[in-house]
């Protein structure tokens, strides 16, 4: 879209170059705030794996892990966020110090069937 944006304007298309600009920025603003991550959730060995990046992003693309003992498991709060459009996952674990919650994980990317299969792994290891 940026290389068109600019060969419109060499070409004296203002209009369209103008349309894809906007279109341009429209796109950039919605990834950016939608944030789409790949997850792979996994619980395995007494321990809860979550393991995530960001599928569009302008700037590191390495992923996250986190990683804890099924036993310190506190809670978790799915949260719905952009206008209710987009869910995200918020996991709570006891630690020595007391309870600690790890940043917010998008869930933007993920079905709807596997939002539900992560709650319902996320109920059942907390015995809900």
């Amino acid at each position: 879209m940026a290389v068109a944006t600019v060969i419109f304007i060499f070409t004296g298309n203002d209009l369209t170059a103008l349309i894809c600009g906007v279109v341009l920025v429209i796109w950039f603003l919605v990834f950016q705030t939608a944030d789409f991550e790949y997850i792979q959730f996994v619980v395995e060995n007494n321990k809860v794996v979550l393991r995530y990046y960001q599928v569009i992003k302008f700037g590191r693309k390495d992923y996250q892990s986190i990683e804890f003992p099924v036993k310190t498991l506190h809670d978790f709060v799915i949260e719905k966020s952009l206008f209710g459009l987009v869910n995200d996952l918020t996991l709570v674990i006891k630690t020595k110090s007391g309870i600690a919650e790890y940043p917010s994980i998008s869930l933007a990317a993920v079905k709807k069937a596997d939002q539900l299969k992560i709650e319902q792994t996320l109920k059942e290891l907390l015995q809900r």
